[in-house]
């Protein structure tokens, strides 16, 4: 990986993520992978490349805190029966698009593994920074089993991009979760209910006891990491929060107690209202069952009704798209559907600050500051007036930069 260069970006519009706010014109001088100075005036920096923003919005690289990066097709069947050699090579094609989309530090829930992340980490892939889970701890015949009624043997690989990794009691999860947080994990996830994509479960049933729950939360405690919860149902949802998890996945039909839970507890609900719109018009040519696509019906109008109630409830919330195969293309339109029911300024702070706060990054990333790393992008258009800069990013995104290096580069 070459080393990034000086950088001076000039006549640069900071928008504030914290204070929602655009920061007039500044000049920004990235060095060594970070925001070096910040100035009102000009910076002078002999040999350093600079940029004329013209005006334009510069600001903190955005984050996905839920991608299946994977995820090639939407059959994760036929994912784990594939080469992992062809599976990393498609995982390349599906981060160069996050990329060039202005994602700049992605959460997966469920396939991608150290490897890949060494990769991008190393530069040999140009795409988001990755954060890990591994495989997903599910229950037998949970969201992350993907045996038919009529399959027996459980074959797990855990060097392919298969989703779950199957255990049961506490003997079982204990391990199951010592093993992924051996492979190097940044998070774990749990499968606490049933799921679009798992043949064999119901949308409405509680997956794994309570004592497993906590006894999964408890290995991440020790390891100082956190832990998602895939849950739909209020039922599902309000267990897995007060067995302590980090974060409640999709959430699509929680209630006002998983409100004042989240709040109690300090969780963030990451919704993910792409791509059950996505299932509907195109899941079955992205490789789902049609049996399997019918179940999106369950959550599809429910979620947005769920995000304003969270949202007027004072949650805390982070962006998230999960999208699977040809269907990764329409991650930005997430912001064009939360919009519906969440101020610009907020959806921004979604997408960042509340982001890079759940990573545990938050000392790194989310906003444009000295000391923070350069994920940065520039912008044509104000975001806090007009969200669709964000929603269109081939429209108005016009360079993206990770540690200071750009990844995506057009019109400057």
């Amino acid at each position: 990986m070459t080393q990034p260069h000086d950088i001076v970006l000039r006549n640069a519009n900071i928008l504030d993520t914290e204070a929602g706010t655009l920061l007039g014109e500044h000049s920004v001088l990235l060095r060594d992978g970070r925001v070096a100075e910040i100035e009102t005036g000009a910076i002078r920096c002999d040999g350093a490349e600079e940029i004329d923003l013209k005006g334009r919005t510069l600001m903190p690289g955005l984050c996905d805190a839920h991608v299946h990066v994977t995820a090639f097709t939407a059959d994760f069947a036929k994912l784990k029966a594939t080469s992992p050699f062809y599976v990393a090579a498609r995982a390349a094609e599906t981060l160069r698009g996050m990329a060039s989309r202005g994602f700049t530090t992605v959460r997966d829930a469920g396939g991608a593994d150290w490897g890949l992340a060494k990769a991008v980490e190393e530069g040999r892939i140009d795409g988001p920074r990755l954060l890990f889970c591994g495989h997903a701890l599910s229950q037998t015949g949970g969201h992350g089993d993907l045996r038919g009624p009529g399959e027996d043997g459980l074959d797990q690989c855990f060097c392919c991009a298969g989703l779950g990794h199957v255990c049961d009691g506490v003997p079982e999860v204990l391990r199951a979760a010592r093993e992924e947080i051996r492979r190097g994990a940044t998070h774990l996830k749990i499968m606490a209910s049933g799921g679009v994509s798992s043949p064999t479960d119901r949308i409405t049933s509680t997956q794994f006891s309570e004592s497993e729950l906590r006894a999964i939360v408890g290995e991440a405690e020790a390891a100082l990491i956190p832990v998602m919860a895939h849950a739909y149902t209020a039922r599902a949802i309000n267990r897995a929060v007060r067995a302590g998890v980090t974060s409640i996945e999709h959430g699509n039909l929680l209630d006002d107690e998983s409100v004042r839970l989240l709040n109690a507890h300090g969780a963030t609900l990451v919704p993910t209202l792409i791509i059950y719109r996505s299932l509907v018009e195109e899941g079955e040519a992205a490789g789902l069952a049609a049996d399997l696509v019918k179940k999106t019906w369950d959550v599809l109008d429910a979620g947005l009704v769920a995000l304003e109630k969270a949202y007027r409830g004072g949650v805390h919330i982070a962006y998230g798209s999960d999208l699977l195969g040809q269907m990764h293309r329409r991650q930005s339109e997430e912001f064009a559907i939360r919009s519906e029911v969440v101020q610009p300024a907020d959806l921004v702070r979604q997408a960042t600050l509340n982001a890079a706060q759940l990573f545990g990054m938050a000392d790194r990333i989310g906003r444009v500051r000295q000391g923070f790393y350069a994920d940065l992008i520039v912008v044509d258009g104000d975001p806090l007036s007009d969200i669709s800069c964000l929603a269109q990013p081939e429209r108005h995104i016009l360079a993206v930069l990770k540690g200071g290096r750009f990844l995506n580069r057009r019109d400057l």
